[in-house]
């Protein structure tokens, strides 16, 4: 495998970059301070054809590999980490219907998910169940044709955004998580929206609980069959936590390039703080581990790509997410460090950067999660 970018991916991510300086990253500061969605930045995206891309090209998509994929969300994130999340979270809501849906569903909801028409969100987490999926508590019952969907789901990203849910419910309590099942529920048929969370970062992106009371959902939207729940997280997760990883990256990137553009005009005894060695160094260790995250998150996409033929994806993919969000949080702290008090105020990016950074070390499998995932392939 090749993990370096061809000649086409540097085209998109020069013309993205671009895009990204002059369309989202002004937007930024201001959609994390009034804590709204950023819709001038994702209707941008749109014009630019972006929600297409993970999208197989018989559904009105691009169908972009994962690699160039990871562009996008690493070139989103250096501007707007809340931003890139927008343009994550329907594919993560969609590669459930994408790999396991009938092909009438995928003609139902795919296209209008390629075009920007709506959004999609992904509900598997719980107030008690994150890490431990097995815990879930969501019922689904079947009722005649339908299913009655009953419970909460907590830490919902794009929660009343979106138009669409694909929700994992227990369809059979005594089984663990054989017992859980997968649907794609529509907002319209009466989800509720209780709370909105106020966090610390990715504050642009609306995070919330999403409650189903007495739901009914159509038994033709089942994705897959009933226990098939946990094996389609699982499936979903390992091809999404690279996206993850390389919006990590973007972070990580916007903090290094803001940093050095700093030092260069920041004078302290009477020299720009660049001549000072010990802070050199401190930028070229941000650079280094930012370069490693890169390479291992590409490393993890070609795999995607190429079917992973070694049967490592669940290994790297952990790998790539662990890796590269610790270095987003290391480098941005940094950045922060090397602004001194500048740092520590709002007037400047690299405090939203550490903010930001902090989520990814958390979602879609904490990062301790992750190094479990890791040794288990090891010692095998």
């Amino acid at each position: 495998m090749s993990f370096d970018l061809t000649d086409e991916q540097r085209s998109f991510r020069d013309v993205l970059r671009r895009f990204v300086d002059e369309r989202v990253a002004p937007n930024a500061a201001r959609y994390d301070r009034e804590q709204v969605f950023p819709q001038d930045s994702f209707d941008a995206c749109v014009e630019m054809e972006l929600p297409a891309l993970g999208v197989p090209e018989a559904y009105g998509g691009a169908g972009a590999d994962m690699v160039t994929q990871a562009v996008m969300a690493e070139e989103l994130a250096r501007g707007c980490a809340s931003t890139s999340v927008t343009m994550l979270i329907s594919k993560l809501g969609m590669l459930p219907v994408m790999n396991f849906a009938s092909e009438e569903i995928r003609q139902a909801y795919l296209p209008r998910i390629a075009s920007g028409a709506v959004q999609a969100s992904y509900c598997l987490s719980e107030a008690d169940a994150g890490s431990d999926v097995a815990a879930m508590r969501c019922r689904a019952e079947r009722d005649g044709d339908d299913y009655v969907l009953n419970g909460s789901k907590y830490w919902i990203t794009n929660s009343e955004v979106s138009e669409t849910y694909t929700v994992f419910a227990k369809t059979d309590p005594s089984a663990g998580a054989r017992g859980i099942s997968c649907f794609l529920v529509e907002k319209g048929w009466g989800v509720e929206f209780p709370k909105h969370e106020d966090k610390m970062g990715l504050r642009a992106s609306p995070t919330g609980e999403v409650v189903f009371n007495n739901v009914r959902v159509p038994a033709t939207h089942r994705i897959g069959e009933e226990g098939d729940g946990f094996k389609i997280a699982m499936h979903t997760l390992d091809r999404s936590r690279p996206t993850i990883g390389a919006q990590a990256v973007g972070i990580a990137q916007g903090a290094v390039d803001y940093a050095g553009q700093y030092m260069k005009g920041r004078k302290a005894f009477g020299a720009p703080i660049a001549e000072l060695q010990g802070l050199r160094f401190m930028l070229a260790d941000m650079a280094i581990r930012t370069e490693a995250a890169r390479a291992l998150v590409y490393r993890a996409c070609a795999t995607i790509d190429e079917g992973d033929p070694d049967d490592t994806l669940t290994y790297l993919g952990a790998a790539a997410k662990s890796f590269a969000s610790d270095t987003a949080m290391s480098v941005t702290t940094d950045a922060v460090q090397l602004l001194g008090g500048y740092g520590f105020t709002k007037d400047f990016p690299v405090e939203r950067y550490m903010r930001d950074a902090k989520i990814t070390q958390i979602y879609e499998g904490t990062n301790q999660v992750q190094r479990v995932v890791v040794a288990k392939h090891l010692l095998k």
